[in-house]
Order: structure tokens, then sequence, then C-alpha cells
């Protein structure tokens, strides 16, 4: 079988107007691209991830929550929440990248690919190194990579194709594969770069652990393609498990499981707009109910940061 896709040419080069056309395909019996030994052990100090960024008080409010809950930072406009982004992600990079061979960055879709857009400017652009940098995805629709509710497209067309990032480094599931088929190789491809020493292994929980996860949050809660009531929060032994009736269209989606979020070193959840306020303070203030939302599982191994925009932060 196929492991997850490393895309065969530099992303960068691939234009947008002809995607369908360009977009590299890699053959079902290719194994991803990757070298075993070129990658040293991904080891990082969960106490030095402290994100010191320019703070403004016309811009930016910080508030400080319960550990459990991360630090939560509240700005203005979402142009400010972009560029505050672009920092943390910036600096976590540059620290990570000096201390070691490679960067292990996980997605996730929706508007949170487009708050990303301040790093591909000036100054981030150059400042990071993107040749170490791994790209994953949190969740995926199980469609070609150019259907229009592709989550890599979406990365793809706001972020991966404005960067110089190899196209190797790029870790897409196998679109040619059935929902569980899908789920079953991406694992076997983060099994694999675990092995190899790519992924670094949560040494409490037998998990990966990813250096930094970018996510947001849907209005009901959910996270990743995880949803309220839905039996897949319980699952506690698949890396990446998979979902066919996904409340939200397309159906059939893959999605990595509670415990390999929860063992990131990073997660960094942003979310914009009113209509999650709700959510959002469900996430962050004491809450007695035993019905929790996907998103109040969330637990990191490491530092939770959230980047609110006045909206989502509304009835906190």
């Amino acid at each position: 079988m196929a492991s997850c896709r490393a895309l065969s040419a530099n992303v960068r080069l691939l234009a947008i107007s002809s995607f369908t056309r360009l977009l590299p395909r890699v053959p079902l019996n290719s194994r991803f691209v990757a070298v075993e030994n070129a990658f040293n052990s991904l080891r990082l100090n969960p106490n030095s991830g402290e994100f010191r960024g320019t703070r403004t008080k016309s811009s930016m409010a910080e508030t400080m929550t319960p550990k459990s809950r991360g630090k939560v930072n509240v700005f203005d406009s979402e142009d400010d929440l972009s560029a505050s982004l672009a920092k943390y992600t910036a600096d976590l990079s540059n620290r990570i990248s000096q201390e070691r061979d490679s960067f292990t960055v996980v997605l996730s879709g929706g508007s949170l690919v487009k708050s990303l857009r301040k790093i591909v400017e000036q100054p981030y652009i150059d400042s990071v190194d993107w040749s170490k940098w791994r790209v994953f995805w949190v969740d995926e629709r199980v469609v070609p990579k150019d259907h229009p509710e592709s989550n890599y497209l979406l990365a793809f067309t706001e972020f991966l194709s404005k960067i110089p990032i190899p196209a190797g480094n790029v870790y897409t599931i196998n679109d040619a594969l059935s929902a569980e088929g899908a789920a079953d190789d991406y694992e076997t491809c983060l099994k694999h770069l675990v092995k190899s020493k790519v992924i670094d292994r949560s040494e409490s929980s037998g998990f990966p652990k990813f250096d930094l996860m970018l996510m947001g949050m849907g209005p009901d809660g959910h996270i990743a393609s995880l949803f309220p009531g839905h039996p897949l929060l319980q699952e506690d032994e698949t890396w990446v498990s998979f979902i066919k009736d996904s409340p939200k269209p397309p159906p059939e989606r893959i999605s990595f499981t509670l415990p390999v979020i929860n063992s990131s070193a990073n997660i960094a959840f942003v979310v914009t707009g009113a209509g999650k306020a709700t959510a959002v303070r469900r996430a962050l203030t004491d809450s007695a109910d035993s019905d929790l939302l996907p998103v109040q599982l969330v637990a990191p191994e490491g530092e939770l940061v959230w980047f609110l925009d006045k909206g989502a932060a509304s009835k906190l």
C-alpha cells in the first residue's frame, strides 16, 4: 500500500490558474519522499515555548486563564491577529529550527490558513527556514486534491504556493483510497516518520508529538473533524481515524484523534467571528456541563495559545 503523499514537485512552482492540470501526482506504489537518516531526533523543551510578541494596548489584550485553558490573546482586528500569529509561528519555527533539522507543523482547514497570510510577507518570509518545515493536516476531506472542499487545496492556494517549502516536506492523504484506507495510510506514514525520528514521540503518551498544531474551531465547538457527541471523540488507540457521517459536508473525512492532538508540544487556536463566541466562552470559562464540547477536551502536553478577534471574544 502507498503511504501518505509527500508531493513530488515544489508546490511553489504550481500556477493556481492551471492547478488541476499541473497538480503533481505520485504513483500509487510510491512511498512518501523521506530519507530516514536525514533527520535528528526531535526534542522540544515544553517550558521554552513562551510567545513574546510585540504588544500594544490598542491592538491586543492578553487574558490569563487557568493553565489547562491556555493563554488568550484578543485583537481589535483580524489583521492585528494575523500579524501576531505570524510572529508567534516564525519565532517558534526559528527557535526549533536552530535546535534540530525539522519543524513539524499541523494545519487545519477553514479560515485558519487565511490567518497565516502575514507570515508570507516581510519580515517573516525571509526569516523562516522553510526547508525545515514538515507540513501535515489534522484532518482532511476525502476528496481529490483539486476539489474545492480539499483542505490541501485551500492551504496550497493561501499559503503553500507562496513559500519555498520543498514539495517532499508536504504530507497529504492518498486521495485515491476510501476514507478508511486513507486514514490507515496516513497513520502508517506518521508511524514511519516517528520511527525515523522526523516526528517526535511523546514519552508520556506514546503518540506522535508535533511541534505546532495550528487549528480553528467551528461554531459548535468542533475541532479537526471531531464533532460534538460523535463516537470518534472516544477513540484512544488509533492515531488517525475516519468519519463517514460528518454533520458538515463532505461526509467522508480523516482526522487525528484526541490523544494525538493532546500530545502536541504547542497548539494555537485561531478563532474569529461573533458566531463562535458562545463556544469560545464555554471553552475558556468554568463549566459544570457534563456534555463537553470537543474543544474543551483539548489539553496539550505543551503550551496552548488562543488568538481571538473581538467578535469571538465578545462573550468572555
